[in-house]
């Protein structure tokens, strides 16, 4: 090993057979003191068993276990000299405490006497100015509280996006109500506006009807309806009935419905004694069964006007008047109930 520098006199200087109470024989000493410096110190070179990292502690090596043996050394005073060689006292710093440190953090059987849980941080790699202005001196602890961070944001997006869609599925609710209600309204609002024509028109339609019986009269009274039109049976040549029977007693006036003029009066085989009146509009009005007719052919006849009477002439079981109406003149007659209704009579 090289050789120290000397050291600097000191106060004390033992004599030349004893160091530090050691007497040493004739060929012995005294030897040269050693002072440990950096240069003279230098770690073992080779694999060195590194112990396993537990709870707070640091890894040991051979560099840490060396450090702790010169410090016990060190701490025990002064080496011996070379022979020939004045003693040199050895003035270290106290390490005791970094003796206990590393007693304390190193043991022989590679475990760690650190106590658990140290509040102390493991490394500060990793940390942020963020972090560190947070007050965040662990780097774990700030891992984790970005760890939560980014939780908390990520569950508040979750809430915020399940508001949204309860918000947005609320509004559409509504609106899909509002418009409900509002299909209803207006059906309810044209289905009023509807029967409030309906009745506008029928009502309309009353008046009109009225105003038109005036001018039309039924053509018999004191009367009973026997056949109506269309009813089938055998008593007549077509097999159904062809007009409208009202029977009343032979005799019983016969009116003109309405104004026209007469355009046939006489017999016509099973219809009897007939007259037929023609309308202004074409329409022909056959009276037929007649006891005695009172017009005759050409004559103009105003509503009301009595222009024969009921009997029992022709093909027929008993006094009454047989009416057909002809729209247009023409062969084919139609229903006379109907056709009276239209000019606001009822039979």
């Amino acid at each position: 090993m090289a050789s120290n520098r000397p050291a600097q006199p000191t106060s004390f200087a033992p004599n030349d057979t004893q160091t530090f109470g050691y007497a040493y024989g004739k060929d012995e000493g005294p030897w040269e003191e050693w002072n440990p410096t950096a240069d003279s110190v230098r770690p073992v070179r080779g694999r060195h068993r590194v112990s396993k990292q537990r709870g707070g502690g640091l890894a040991r090596s051979s560099t840490v276990l060396g450090v702790g043996v010169i410090a016990a050394v060190g701490a025990g005073g002064m080496a011996t000299a070379a022979p020939g060689k004045p003693p040199v006292s050895i003035s270290l710093p106290d390490l005791s405490s970094v003796t206990d440190s590393a007693k304390a953090l190193i043991s022989d059987d590679g475990g760690s006497s650190a106590p658990k849980g140290s509040a102390t941080p493991l490394t500060s790699a990793g940390l942020t100015s963020a972090d560190a202005s947070e007050g965040n001196q662990d780097a774990g602890e700030a891992l984790r509280a970005r760890i939560i961070q980014q939780a908390e944001s990520q569950q508040d997006q979750v809430d915020k996006a399940a508001q949204a869609a309860a918000q947005a599925a609320a509004a559409k609710k509504a609106a899909d109500q509002a418009a409900k209600a509002e299909e209803a309204a207006e059906a309810k609002a044209a289905a009023a506006k509807e029967k409030a024509e309906q009745e506008a028109k029928e009502k309309a339609e009353a008046a009109r009807l009225a105003e038109l019986a005036k001018s039309f009269a039924l053509p018999t009274s004191s009367y009973t309806l026997t056949s109506t039109f269309g009813q089938a049976g055998s008593l007549w040549s077509s097999g159904y009935h062809t007009g409208l029977d009202f029977a009343a007693p032979t005799g019983t006036p016969i009116k003109a419905v309405h104004s026209g003029t007469i355009t046939e009066a006489g017999w016509s085989g099973s219809y009897g004694y007939r007259t037929i009146l023609t309308l202004d509009d074409g329409t022909e009005l056959w009276y037929a069964h007649q006891s005695s007719i009172g017009v005759s052919v050409g004559q103009k006849v105003n509503t009301g006007d009595v222009i024969g009477r009921v009997g029992a002439t022709g093909n027929v079981t008993g006094a009454h008047l047989h009416l057909e109406v002809h729209a247009g003149g023409s062969a084919t007659g139609i229903d006379p109930m109907a056709w009276l209704r239209s000019k606001g009579l009822t039979p």
